[in-house]
């Protein structure tokens, strides 16, 4: 027995380790990966995260120069590159285009025109029977001017002896039917050269043009030749014009009659040889732009390294600067090697995590309605690209705008939830466009100094210029701490600091500016409601209101007084005063539809319900909460406000009738039990501090009118008592209204009550009510 009892004696240690411990926080955000909704948001996440890093080409090293700026260091070539010399590839392509060969049309009619005259004047003198017959000016065409021994007189020849004998030995020469048959062939053979490569007297051109040492023809048919200069001008074709008519002669005759006949003939010629080469400037000016076109651009080679010209430590950086800078920068991004575009996109990547993080576990635990509402979500992520893509399109060296949509988003932010969270998104935001456009720890800081300016100045927006006060608020602190940072990073030049720190400025006041006009815009976006656009809907004016008054008077007298006392005690809590007043105006809408089945609305005659039973009372008086909603709706009443209609009375039980069927369920013994669920409100229960409020509110203005004498200690014991029976039957288990909140509720309200029934002297002959 002993040993049995001993075998079956445990230790603590196994006493203890069978009971299950909850789960740390860890493993409870480790299982929730597995659920599908989580899953949803965190591919969202990751969708924002990749629309940032393809918008900020978030793969390259992300260009961080700009114009004015100062480098603390002379800066040097990271990779080899080639730079375009403008001046050098200029001065090129001018020489490219003086080096060309002008073109010149060639029209060789004129040739051809010559020769047939040369023939018909041939054929004159050989066709004449002596040479008194002859015209003597004919035959002297054919005579070189050095041959004569004096000049004659026109109108009265006077022929010689020799201009005879001359005459004599070219007939005879050409006395040959065959040699003459044969003439025109040789004449043709002797100028096709030049019909080919044109003629001229000299240069049209000049030598700014191209060059005087060669020209290039066009012919008729289209084909072009490069042709030398002393080919084609007439003045050095002339001499070599003799010397082909001996030769193309000598094959057709002897060489003493082929000189005499090739002296005559260029004698004749060389007095009338035609220009047939005409310049055609605006082809010779295409070919000199094709040249300069066709010149290589010459480039200056940095090798890794080597100090970049034109640029010094401490000296702002011209346009010049900067487009060497860039070209180094083009470069270096094409150079890179695929490892470290995947380690630069993985920086982005862990960057972005990390402020996922950061963001996400204050959201669960300040805001958890931002991930529980996927709309919510989406519409944050969505904005936040858009806000990077924004300053990532303005902030290009000419336009330098980045600062805008940053404080934009900041007080969007600001105005659709708290400036807590605004400070921290909008200053994650900031770290991500500073780092991803390669700007320093300067820029990060006037982003941030300016978006917490307008986030802590920004408060509740009553009227249309609050926001334009917002951004001149702004614009001081981003001018002011431009100059700050721009002193502590060494920019020395105090004009570029004022011109920054006014360029900021400009850029804070403008956003306040355009979020003005967008207001709208963002309180249908986010479904919230800023103070201004809340007096507009709280106006007694509203047609909503207007129809209240007019169907339902004691509600809508009712509401006025729920309103009061709601907002003093609403801002006892720091909730909002203005929204729970306005909620209050329109809480109970729905019983116009049906006014006369409500106590406050029955001015004379009996009680509707006392004709029904209590289950269809207690229909007709939740209906109004539907009813209400319905009537928002069709109004377009904003959500919140939807919200206060659907939540001011929560899941409570309608106790009167509950008791009424109660007692007529024990008087009658066939009658069913009474289903308690049957005679609540639908719900859903307060979400918040400001519609949990409500419900006070308005419960005790109720119940307040039934009391006979309500002194102060009547007052206060019935707001106590109601409060607590509103806790403890769990309205407010789903608002964030914690229990001293609440006491400081009730505080409220009971001062409001007691100053509504506040004590009168007593009048004699006045009878208590």
């Amino acid at each position: 027995m002993e040993m049995l009892s001993g075998n079956l004696k445990r230790k603590r240690v196994d006493r203890v380790s069978p009971l299950p411990l909850p789960p740390g926080q860890f493993m409870v955000w480790w299982r929730s990966l597995g659920r599908a909704d989580v899953l949803l948001r965190l591919g969202l996440c990751l969708l924002t995260a990749i629309g940032m890093w393809l918008t900020t080409a978030g793969w390259k090293q992300p260009f961080a120069f700009r114009t004015q700026w100062a480098p603390p260091r002379n800066l040097t070539a990271r990779v080899d590159f080639l730079v375009p010399d403008q001046r050098a590839t200029e001065q090129a392509r001018e020489t490219a285009r003086r080096d060309i060969a002008c073109v010149y049309v060639n029209r060789p009619q004129a040739l051809d025109d010559v020769q047939q005259a040369l023939i018909g004047k041939v054929y004159q003198v050989v066709r004449s029977s002596s040479f008194a017959e002859l015209d003597i000016s004919v035959w002297r065409e054919f005579l070189p001017p050095p041959s004569l021994d004096a000049p004659v007189a026109a109108g009265s020849p006077e022929p010689n002896e020799e201009e005879e004998q001359a005459y004599d030995r070219f007939h005879a020469a050409l006395a040959d039917d065959e040699i003459q048959a044969n003439l025109r062939g040789a004449l043709q053979q002797v100028l096709a050269p030049y019909r080919k490569t044109g003629l001229l007297e000299s240069l049209e051109h000049e030598l700014s043009d191209g060059r005087l040492s060669e020209i290039e023809v066009v012919n008729d048919d289209g084909t072009r030749q490069r042709v030398n200069i002393t080919d084609a001008r007439i003045g050095d074709v002339v001499e070599e014009l003799a010397t082909r008519l001996r030769v193309e002669l000598g094959k057709m005759m002897p060489a003493d009659a082929a000189n005499e006949v090739s002296l005559r003939l260029h004698a004749w010629l060389k007095k009338r040889l035609p220009t047939t080469l005409a310049w055609d400037i605006a082809a010779t000016h295409e070919a000199a732009e094709a040249a300069a076109r066709a010149t290589p651009i010459v480039s200056h080679h940095y090798a890794v390294g080597d100090k970049l010209e034109g640029i010094q430590a401490g000296v702002p950086l011209s346009v010049e600067n900067i487009q060497l800078l860039r070209r180094e920068h083009e470069a270096f991004n094409q150079q890179m090697t695929w490892g470290a575009m995947v380690a630069r996109s993985a920086a982005h990547m862990g960057m972005y995590a990390a402020l996922y993080l950061l963001c996400g576990i204050y959201i669960s635990i300040r805001e958890p309605k931002i991930i529980s509402e996927l709309r919510r979500l989406a519409t944050i992520l969505a904005l936040v690209w858009f806000t990077v893509a924004l300053a990532w399109f303005g902030a290009r060296d000419a336009w330098r705008v980045e600062l805008i949509p940053v404080i934009v988003f900041a007080m969007m932010i600001s105005i659709a939830y708290k400036q807590e969270l605004a400070l921290l998104l909008s200053s994650s935001l900031a770290l991500v466009v500073t780092l991803s456009f390669g700007q320093g720890l300067a820029a990060f800081v006037i982003m941030v100094a300016s978006s917490a300016a307008a986030i802590v100045h920004l408060g509740g927006v009553r009227n249309r210029t609050k926001l334009i006060y917002v951004g001149l608020f702004a614009a001081v602190v981003a001018g002011a701490t431009a100059i700050g940072v721009g002193i502590l990073t060494g920019q020395n030049d105090w004009e570029r600091l004022l011109v920054d720190a006014l360029w900021y400025s400009v850029g804070a006041v403008t956003a306040g500016v355009l979020l003005t006009g967008l207001l709208p815009f963002v309180e249908s976006l986010f479904d919230v409601q800023t103070e201004l656009s809340l007096l507009e809907l709280g106006d007694a004016a509203h047609p909503v209101l207007q129809e209240l008054v007019r169907r339902a008077p004691g509600t809508y007298n009712h509401s006025i007084n729920v309103a009061s006392m709601a907002e003093a005690a609403a801002e006892a809590v720091g909730a909002n005063g203005l929204l729970v007043r306005v909620g209050a105006y329109f809480h109970d809408i729905g019983k116009m539809l049906k006014p006369n089945y409500y106590i406050e609305n029955q001015v004379e005659g009996g009680n509707r319900h006392d004709t029904l039973a209590p289950a269809m009372s207690t229909l007709v008086i939740i209906s109004h909460v539907k009813d209400g909603a319905d009537l928002a709706r069709q109004h377009r009443l904003p959500q919140s406000i939807i919200d206060f209609i659907e939540q001011h009375h929560g899941t409570t039980l309608v106790e009167y009738f509950y008791q009424q069927a109660n007692r007529q369920s024990e008087t009658d013994p066939d009658s069913p039990e009474v289903d308690e669920t049957s005679y609540r409100y639908p719900g859903p229960k307060p979400q918040s501090k400001e519609a949990a409020i409500m419900m006070l509110a308005d419960a005790v203005e109720s119940a307040s009118r039934t009391l006979v004498e309500p002194t102060p200690a009547r007052l206060e014991s019935l707001v106590n008592d109601i409060s607590m029976k509103r806790l403890l039957d769990g309205q407010f288990d789903e608002c964030d209204l914690s229990l001293g909140e609440l006491r400081i509720a009730q505080d409220s309200l009971i001062k409001t009550l007691t100053a509504v029934y506040h004590g009168r002297v007593k009048y004699p002959d006045q009878q208590t009510a």
